[in-house]
């Protein structure tokens, strides 16, 4: 029946080819066949691209399409070579990657632990494309890729937190009561990060014409913020020196994630980066951040041996810290609203109302709708911190 449709189809479009005289020779029948292809492959929906745009696309890029890409590009995009492109073998490196019992790819507690950034993403970054999220059909046309990524991305960030939170140097925090059979899947957990961990993720995208060189280097970002939290958090457990540039620079890449998600927006829209938008996004992505790491510090980040730019202060600068991450505060915050200028005055606004939402979500008791900048009491001695903390939970 599927292929008796394909046919009607396949005669209609070569009728109306004849009609409107694109062909005249209908006894050339692999030729018709191949425009009748490319004609119905130009009507398909693609983003937020019209025919005009289309056609013109076609007209810029089709001079580029030698015979000779096509040969190699036919012998890259099979199923084998697509595979020889990005590995020996994808199906295998996907394999390898879940060899550590019985947990997905994706499991159910990355999709969960997802789920609050991708609410936050749709509702702070939509309306940068002009996107209403309240408008459930633009909200799902997109979210299937969206939701797989961040999950992706969590799925990694899971992994690299058992490799942080493992035994080190004989200290295991909070004595989480690690076994020989856990020591085994902490190195099949390295393994993973030395393999190239986005590359599954990075060929899946590449299927769907959705993975691009930025987004790439966002992947490398994720990879080097990974690398440098593992190093900055033991070295802080095994009182060794950090420096401050590491610190900053963790705290401008840790919010990879968010930039991945947009610019794959972007590619699902069919629409060109916008650079002023993504400079802007990107000075908030670091505010909100430091802010993060503030509320995190006494509660999650000192007990768990996270990465948490406070932290790293305290060790580098002591009683100092807050004075000097005041500095870089105002810094950004400086930047921040030089180029909040550059936005259209109604994305400005809305962009402003969306702070204040998460502001009073976040539990912020302010006046100031924007919250105020509320540095925690310093904890200095972190073990003698955890120490009397896991005397409270036993007694």
């Amino acid at each position: 029946m599927e292929n008796l449709r394909k046919l009607e189809e396949l005669q209609t479009t070569m009728m109306l080819m004849q009609s409107h005289g694109i062909v005249s020779d209908s006894s050339d029948h692999d030729s018709n066949r191949f425009v009748s292809n490319l004609i119905r492959f130009m009507i398909q929906p693609c983003g937020e691209l019209d025919l005009g745009k289309k056609c013109a696309l076609v007209s810029e890029f089709i001079p580029k399409i030698s015979s000779g890409f096509l040969e190699k590009a036919a012998t890259c995009l099979t199923e084998k070579g697509f595979q020889h492109v990005f590995g020996e073998d994808l199906e295998q490196n996907c394999v390898d990657q879940t060899d550590y019992g019985e947990m997905a790819v994706i499991g159910l507690d990355a999709m969960q632990r997802a789920n609050s950034t991708l609410e936050d993403f749709c509702r702070s970054y939509f309306m940068f494309h002009g996107m209403d999220v309240n408008k459930p059909q633009e909200l799902f046309k997109y979210l299937p890729a969206l939701s797989f990524t961040e999950s992706y991305i969590y799925q990694l960030d899971s992994l690299n937190e058992k490799i942080l939170h493992a035994p080190h140097n004989g200290e295991k925090i909070l004595e989480k009561g690690y076994e020989e059979t856990d020591l085994g899947l902490i190195v099949k957990f390295i393994k993973v990060f030395k393999n190239d961990p986005f590359r599954p993720l990075a060929a899946l995208l590449g299927c769907h014409g959705l993975f691009t060189e930025r987004i790439r280097e966002e992947f490398k970002h994720g990879e080097e913020y990974w690398t440098l939290e593992r190093r900055l958090c033991c070295s802080l457990v095994d009182h060794k020196e950090i420096s401050v540039e590491d610190v900053i620079k963790a705290i401008h890449l840790k919010s990879f994630d968010y930039r991945v998600l947009n610019l794959l927006l972007y590619q699902l829209r069919g629409m060109q980066v916008n650079e002023v938008h993504m400079d802007f996004l990107s000075i908030s992505e670091f505010l909100v951040e430091v802010a993060d790491d503030l509320f995190d510090y006494e509660v999650d980040d000192v007990l768990e041996n996270n990465f948490n730019i406070l932290r790293m202060f305290v060790r580098i600068y002591g009683t100092s810290a807050p004075a000097m991450l005041a500095k870089y505060i105002a810094e950004a915050e400086k930047k921040y609203n030089l180029l909040l200028k550059t936005l259209d005055s109604q994305l400005s606004l809305h962009y402003h109302k969306r702070c204040e939402e998460a502001t009073r979500e976040g539990g912020s008791m302010s006046k100031h709708p924007l919250g105020t900048w509320s540095i925690p009491k310093l904890i200095v001695d972190e073990e003698l911190y955890r120490s009397n903390v896991i005397k409270c939970v036993r007694y």
